[in-house]
């Protein structure tokens, strides 16, 4: 009896409704104001069922144009009666059901059999993989083949864990196909933006190795296919036959979009630095987004959507307030963050709102958070290259201000170094007036008769007195030579006196060492020169002394020639040439610096300042000549000194 009254209410109920007619003209046909709804709380409603409902009058007509149950565990029936008029009687014609919202897991539709029955004629939804939809596109379409003046109910059966939406409409075939080409332009232009600011980004990342662009890039290309996800681009084009990872996707990539979005945030507006807590709020949203991020992977579809939905919200707002106080602070980035993440803001809460059911499901509304999400990554670009142009506006002052600094330190640099110099020659002058008493003492002495062990005292206290005042005599000369006080005196000099005197200090300190010391002269060397004898004097003696300090066995041989340049020129070459140990030739010039040798042990077990090589080249820069060398570890040192000097 129960099926009998079904059949007979299944035959007579299309024919007492009020249908929505439409004819071959009719392009698109809305049919939010021309269906009843019924909800299906336990979700277990069969066809039979849902006819016996319908005769006791359970369905509710619906006057939205779109059907918007937010996130419902319902599942719902749509009854929808056709009247298709035409100019032809008898001729069937083609149609398509359409319910543009690609997220709802399954869609189930009925038409009536030849028994005056229902039966499932299609399904559709992310839930199924894409080849089993009879029309290949991202939202649900079914085909329906209607005849002239024959009214015909057919029930869309809906559910889904997510946002239940119902934009539902009829189209004609060749209509559709023109308004899908103005929905797929709107979305390569978005995606044609996110897709070139990600590559952008990505080759100034790669450029400046700033981690905000990194953070930005993975924020793009999250949120990039979280869209793809939600449009059913992904169904159609990236993952088919994986209905699993179609759920998925949607709540992974609104967590990873929260992560990469926050993370962002904090390094792009620093805060850390100037909002504390702020940025401890960013922290715990990335750890929101971590969480749903795992448990779209490890819980139901239902709880992750739920939870990746109040993550954007609370994400939304919460780098909205951060942007704020970033800009009220005084952060010349945070206006363009401000500007773009508006926009953004205005769009996604749009959508939001539209998902949970408050707003009603339009164009507007269904691609808000898009054309929003678009804006806002090009803006977000613009503030990108802002902050480069600030940073290296704040470089460049500071590198003024570094500038400055360094201008300042150097002429104190400067001072203290004169100061210093100016220290040393008044002490150096200072110690040479004792010095010289000291001395003038001790030679006083040798005209005494003294004792073998009180002139043994008086020996070791001259040469000690000498080393000293030599020693002085080198700090003075490197202090005027800083100074540009040391100047040269040409004057008639005899050759062999300067050579005799060398000879006397210098061939004592090898005999005693053990060393032989020879004399060379050659025999076109003019015995009378005209230059400063006492600064070649003192060069040669650091040669000499450098030598014999440095050969524990074997001989030091000083040989003297030269050439004429002309009648009043003459070029003067010494060679000093050692036994001694020898040296690698450094690359740099550091065989000349101040207070350095080649070893530092030499220091200790060698003596002296480290300053004769030095002093040694400037003398002989000052009075116009060259130095050079050659040397070889274990077989001794060869130095050349060419003086020019005038023939008197």
């Amino acid at each position: 009896m129960h099926y009998f009254l079904v059949f007979i209410l299944g035959m007579l109920l299309p024919t007492l409704a009020d249908a929505v007619e439409f004819d071959q003209d009719t392009q698109r046909l809305p049919l939010g104001h021309a269906m009843a709804v019924l909800e299906d709380p336990d979700r277990d409603a069969t066809i039979e069922d849902v006819l016996a409902l319908d005769a006791a009058g359970r369905f509710v007509d619906h006057d939205d144009d779109v059907l918007n149950a937010g996130y419902s565990r319902s599942a719902f029936w749509l009854r929808i009666d056709l009247l298709y008029r035409a100019d032809q009687p008898g001729q069937r014609s083609r149609w398509w059901l359409e319910l543009a919202y690609p997220p709802l897991d399954l869609l189930e539709l009925y038409l009536p059999d030849a028994q005056g029955g229902y039966y499932l004629a299609q399904r559709s939804g992310d839930a199924l993989p894409f080849s089993q939809r009879q029309i290949k596109q991202r939202n649900h379409l079914f085909e329906l083949q209607l005849t002239p003046d024959q009214p015909q109910r057919i029930y869309l059966r809906l559910e889904s864990q997510g946002s239940i939406q119902a934009p539902l409409t009829l189209w004609s075939p060749v209509a559709y196909l023109q308004e899908q080409s103005a929905h797929i332009y709107i979305l390569a232009v978005i995606y044609g933006v996110l897709l070139v600011m990600l590559v952008y980004n990505l080759f100034i990342y790669l450029s400046v190795r700033d981690r905000s662009y990194f953070y930005y890039i993975l924020y793009i290309g999250s949120f990039g296919l979280y869209q793809v996800s939600v449009n059913g681009l992904g169904v159609q084009y990236f993952w088919p036959e994986s209905p699993w990872w179609a759920n998925t996707s949607t709540p992974f990539l609104i967590g990873a979009a929260g992560l990469f979005g926050c993370q962002f945030a904090r390094s792009f507006l620093h805060t850390y630095e100037h909002s504390p807590w702020i940025d401890r709020a960013l922290i715990l949203l990335m750890a929101l987004g971590a969480v749903t991020m795992v448990l779209s992977f490890t819980s139901s579809y239902a709880l992750a959507l739920r939870l990746a939905t109040f993550l954007a919200l609370v994400f939304i707002l919460l780098v909205f307030v951060a942007g704020s106080v970033a800009w009220y602070r005084g952060m010349r980035v945070a206006r363009y963050f401000m500007i773009a993440w508006t926009t953004f803001l205005v769009g996604a809460q749009v959508n939001t709102l539209m998902v949970l059911g408050y707003l009603p499901h339009n164009f507007f509304t269904m691609y808000a958070g898009q054309i929003g999400s678009a804006v806002e990554v090009a803006l977000l670009s613009l503030a990108l290259a802002d902050r480069i142009n600030a940073m290296r506006e704040e470089r460049a002052m500071m590198l003024q201000e570094t500038g400055r600094k360094l201008e300042k330190m150097n002429r104190e640099l400067a001072e203290s170094n004169r100061l210093k110099d100016q220290f040393l020659a008044n002490v150096t002058h200072e110690l040479r007036t004792p010095m010289h008493g000291v001395l003038g003492s001790l030679e006083l002495m040798q005209t005494l008769e003294l004792s073998g062990e009180l002139e043994q005292y008086q020996r070791i206290a001259n040469g000690s007195a000498r080393e000293m005042m030599r020693l002085v005599n080198d700090i003075l000369a490197l202090t005027e030579l800083h100074a540009g006080k040391l100047q040269v005196h040409s004057k008639p000099f005899a050759l062999r006196a300067v050579v005799d005197e060398l000879y006397r200090i210098h061939g004592a300190n090898a005999a005693a060492r053990g060393l032989g010391f020879e004399l060379e002269i050659a025999n076109d060397v003019p015995d009378t020169l005209k230059g400063d004898a006492a600064k070649l004097k003192q060069s040669l003696g650091y040669l000499l002394d450098n030598a014999i300090k440095f050969t524990s066995q074997g001989r030091v041989t000083l040989a003297l020639s030269g050439h004429r340049e002309d009648q009043s020129r003459f070029v003067l070459q010494a060679d000093v040439i050692d036994d001694g140990i020898g040296f690698e030739a450094p690359a740099d010039d550091s065989l000349y610096q101040h207070f350095r040798q080649l070893d530092g042990s030499m220091t200790r077990q060698y003596g002296g300042l480290g300053i004769g090589l030095s002093l040694c080249r400037q003398l002989i820069q000052l009075q116009g000549g060259d130095i050079s060398y050659h040397s070889e570890p274990g077989r001794g040192s060869h130095f050349k000194v060419r003086v020019p000097l005038q023939l008197p």
